[in-house]
């Protein structure tokens, strides 16, 4: 492909600093012979700009992986690896590319710009394409060793399924992002087990208090567990004090989140020179006591065991449920995938419910992209003076 054909969307022109350039002209280069297979690094990151252009272009791609599994002769495993690579490239067009997923035994190849059609199973086509060149290029035998696996992006999801909504593969470049930070990663995970266990310890008597509390006042359990998608979708039982009555219809909520990320809901501004509030207010399935643990987020108090358990963090984006997270935009998932849900965050000290869903979720890409330990000390630094203020808590 001629480097003129090369046309850079605006999700690529965002990444045209530092290694953002170098990337791009990477493509020119692998575009102009498609003589080399693209090095893994350099892969990983156009792998990440594809999937961000999918995002907002809703234009589907699929990675495909080849896993060589050649004799164990380096000298007959390269050139393996060189027959199956060219192989691949007869059998691609000049705007796909081919490149390492991992070096020298995971080969990739992006189908990119596909126009898929509904019912289509375009990915078994491909496969079914690949398979039949290969057997042709390298004989049926050395193909019968290749592990062939196909990955579409954007990925569709089932609630009611058991499978994590992420597909891991497509994500290489988060796994290299904990990599990297591996020792502050480490120190993060010591801060969240001892400041959880430190505060359960201390904050027994106000535990005790609440329980007691909601025993009193209404029927049902103290304890509300509501199943939520931690990162990369990984479900589990998130737990809070109860604040409503039992039984309840959960329409009003469901309802409620289905016009708040389509920015379609009514902003409550009664007086008209009150800040607007993006939250379900006068919710009637809240009990008085409930009220009260909501405006002062008392009710989360019991998440602090959510992250003993290594299923939350002291600091993160909030874990939606799993009907929310169905209604999000493809560009929305992001804050579910990157890190690993936290108690609180970036949207609790910067407005909590005056803040509408897509800043929401840009707070959250923010605090994912500028992540240090640093930051996650003054945001739980910040939680104790947004809470006693109560701005934005209903």
């Amino acid at each position: 492909m001629a480097n003129s054909n090369l046309k850079i969307s605006p999700a690529r022109e965002e990444a045209q600093s530092g290694a953002g350039r170098k990337v791009l002209a990477r493509i020119g280069h692998v575009a102009a012979g498609r003589e080399e297979v693209i090095a893994e690094t350099t892969f990983h990151a156009l792998l990440t700009h594809e999937r961000r252009r999918a995002e907002r272009s809703r234009k589907p791609f699929v990675l495909m992986l080849l896993e060589l599994h050649a004799l164990h002769a380096k000298s007959v495993a390269a050139s393996f690896s060189e027959r199956v690579s060219l192989a691949i490239t007869g059998a691609t067009r000049e705007t796909d590319l081919i490149g390492w997923y991992e070096q020298g035994r995971i080969l990739a190849v992006i189908f990119a710009e596909l126009n898929v059609e509904e019912n289509v199973p375009v990915a078994e086509l491909l496969r079914s394409k690949v398979e039949t060149v290969l057997r042709d290029s390298v004989g049926a035998k050395a193909a019968a060793r290749i592990v062939i696996t196909t990955h579409i992006f954007p990925e569709s999801w089932n609630q009611n399924g058991t499978e994590r909504p992420a597909d891991l593969k497509l994500y290489p470049d988060l796994s290299g992002k904990a990599s990297k930070k591996r020792l502050p990663i480490i120190v993060k995970r010591g801060i969240d087990v001892l400041g959880s266990a430190v505060l359960l310890l201390i904050l027994c008597p106000i535990l005790a208090a609440i329980a007691l509390a909601i025993k009193l006042t209404s029927k049902g359990p103290v304890i509300f567990e509501q199943e939520r998608l931690g990162q990369f979708g990984a479900k589990f039982k998130c737990l809070k004090f109860r604040t409503m009555y039992t039984n309840n219809d959960p329409k009003i909520h469901r309802e409620y989140v289905q016009s708040f990320i389509a920015g379609q809901m009514k902003l409550a501004d009664a007086k008209g020179n009150e800040p607007v509030v993006y939250k379900l207010t006068n919710d009637p399935r809240v009990t008085a006591v409930g009220r009260f643990l909501r405006k002062t987020s008392l009710d989360e108090f019991p998440q602090f065991w959510n992250v003993l358990c290594g299923e939350m963090s002291l600091v993160g984006p909030r874990p939606p449920v799993p009907y929310e997270f169905e209604m999000y935009d493809y560009w929305h998932r992001r804050r579910v995938f990157e890190l690993k849900p936290g108690v609180t965050g970036l949207w609790q000290v910067n407005g909590r419910s005056r803040t509408c869903f897509d800043d929401m979720v840009r707070l959250d890409l923010r605090y994912s992209q500028t992540w240090s330990l640093w930051l996650d000390l003054k945001i739980l630094l910040a939680t104790p003076l947004a809470v006693v203020a109560g701005n934005g808590a209903h």
